[in-house]
């Protein structure tokens, strides 16, 4: 028997009578996915310019790591971490290699690699730096996110991501962003474990620290033997020109999360890198996951990152990310007030007089998804498999459809 072919009306009202109500997406119903495009139900095809929160760097179903993901779930999918499987260590080893890390934690999901990486610092915390017991602090950066859980709500600035889920986690400070002063003044405090920041602040608006942040905040976590936690969840993997942000900068963290465009898009997977002097903290027993290092995660990631090294999409990032920001400029500033970003993780800032949310309903009718974050910005964050003219015509869109609101 066929099943029953929903509307994009009814799938709206389905999800709006059984689902937990903590997302209100735009409505648009999607069934199928390709590259840079999205269809609907319906079979209206669109640019997808949000990529899953750069989940779907290497674009919507890419045919090779489809082909992985089949060829190991009709193999082995789970074993748990109670016994090895034929997998997991050789991702490892590739993962390690590809970014100069000695050791690999597999996790699932971004906020558990943000979360591991948290227990991590602070055992390090007690047991290397000899931080005095249950006093150990981590710094973040005001306007971070990184999750839901109670650890990263405790760690935000945004009232709607903290109110109503206290009490908090303790022994963590916020600090402003790109604000080197704040920082040494904090990292000064010897019981300071460690320092966890977004190269580029993703949900808070693509928001990028000044030439020279991260070099700096390098320099310094070194001078007082603070561990730097770069959460590269969002910004890394080609997002940004560079396999990964920090690159820009020529710097390393001691601790590297990964996550979203690790499974290319096609599952849950993260990780978590450090050398040995760091990861070697953690003992059997004292950290895991049932899910954590899947067969079917490593083989799909392993897939998902030689798609992003052998199809260059990093350098196609950076490339497009110039041409699509050099469009946006051509905009008045009457009606885009500011453009900013690095590689294809982009965003403008709408002026006052145009609500962002009518200007991204009015880009989906025009073919175009995209969705504001923190009031007027809205993030443009395509597949990084996107080619020129398709940049070109992208910008056509949001250019016509912002000028149409002043006609």
């Amino acid at each position: 028997m066929a099943e029953q072919k929903l509307s994009s009306k009814e799938i709206f009202e389905l999800e709006d009578k059984y689902g937990c109500r903590n997302y209100a997406p735009l409505p648009v119903a999607l069934s199928r996915g390709e590259g840079v495009f999205v269809w609907d139900v319906e079979g209206k095809k669109y640019f997808d310019f949000l990529s899953a929160y750069s989940a779907v760097n290497q674009g919507h179903c890419h045919p090779r790591i489809i082909a992985t993901l089949k060829n190991q779930a009709e193999k082995l999918t789970l074993v748990s971490r109670a016994f090895y499987s034929d997998q997991l260590g050789k991702f490892e080893k590739f993962l390690t290699g590809v970014f100069g890390f000695d050791r690999l934690l597999p996790m699932n999901t971004g906020v558990e690699g943000g979360e591991s990486a948290c227990k991590i610092a602070r055992r390090w915390a007690y047991e290397v730096k000899k931080v005095p017991k249950d006093q150990a602090k981590i710094i973040f950066a005001e306007n971070n996110f990184w999750g839901r859980t109670l650890s990263a709500c405790s760690s935000s600035s945004d009232p709607t991501c903290y109110q109503g889920y206290g009490p908090f986690m303790p022994g963590f400070k916020l600090i402003p962003y790109d604000d080197i002063p704040a920082l040494e003044a904090e990292l000064q405090d010897p019981t300071v474990a460690a320092f966890m920041v977004e190269p580029i602040q993703g949900e808070a608006g693509v928001v990028v620290p000044a030439p020279g942040y991260l070099r700096r905040v390098r320099e310094l976590c070194t001078k007082y033997n603070v561990l730097w936690i770069a959460d590269e969840v969002q910004t890394g993997l080609g997002r940004t020109g560079k396999l990964l942000a920090v690159d820009h900068e020529g710097v390393k963290p001691d601790i590297l999360i990964l996550g979203k465009a690790l499974s290319g898009g096609v599952l849950p997977v993260s990780a978590v890198l450090a050398n040995n002097d760091v990861m070697n903290v953690i003992t059997p027993g004292t950290h895991g996951s049932t899910y954590g290092g899947n067969p079917l995660a490593c083989a799909v990631a392993t897939e998902a990152i030689k798609v992003l090294l052998e199809e260059n999409l990093s350098e196609n990032a950076e490339r497009l990310g110039r041409v699509l920001r050099a469009e946006l400029e051509t905009i008045p500033k009457s009606l885009v007030t500011t453009v900013r970003g690095k590689g294809l993780m982009n965003a403008i800032v709408i002026h006052d007089s145009i609500p962002a949310y009518e200007v991204c309903l009015r880009l989906r009718d025009a073919g175009l998804l995209a969705k504001p974050t923190h009031g007027q910005t809205i993030r443009l964050a395509p597949p990084l498999v996107i080619t020129e003219p398709q940049v070109k015509q992208c910008a056509g869109i949001i250019k016509q459809v912002l000028t149409d609101f002043k006609k």
